[in-house]
């Protein structure tokens, strides 16, 4: 890896730094990723938790999934903007919101998930594999390969 992938929210109070690459790259159509987004989807890199630094401190909200698990959302407490998820069933992956990458160019997308409740109007990741609610963790794991 050249040079580490960094981000932001929009003020600037909460940054970040992951010094590896991008394992899984993914659109997210449940309805709690539209929710948090304020749109039809949210677009996640996961990267292995333990390349991340974070600056600045983060508000969480952690709610159960549909399959039992639990994510949890970190945002930053002075704008609101999402900065990464985790989701208990990938303890070693930290999700980062690519809308704050500071280089968007640098998420790669490889999966949409959620599709049963993708809005007619929101068709991100075109020739993408799609599934209709959230593959298990060995599934992912095999496209990140």
């Amino acid at each position: 890896m050249d040079k580490p992938i960094t981000g932001r929210c929009l003020c600037g109070t909460v940054s970040y730094e992951a010094h590896a690459e991008q394992l899984i790259g993914g659109h997210c159509h449940c309805v709690d990723c539209q929710k948090s987004s304020g749109t039809g989807h949210s677009s996640h890199m996961g990267v292995p938790t333990a390349a991340v630094s974070i600056s600045g401190e983060t508000t969480v909200y952690a709610a159960p999934t549909d399959a039992g698990n639990t994510v949890s959302r970190h945002f930053c407490p002075t704008c609101g903007s999402p900065i990464f998820s985790t989701n208990s069933s990938m303890p070693d992956i930290l999700f980062l919101r690519a809308s704050c990458l500071d280089d968007l160019e640098v998420f790669q997308p490889g999966v949409v998930v959620y599709t049963k409740s993708r809005p007619s109007w929101d068709h991100v990741g075109q020739g993408l594999p799609e599934f209709d609610a959230m593959p298990p963790p060995e599934a992912m794991a095999e496209m990140s390969e």
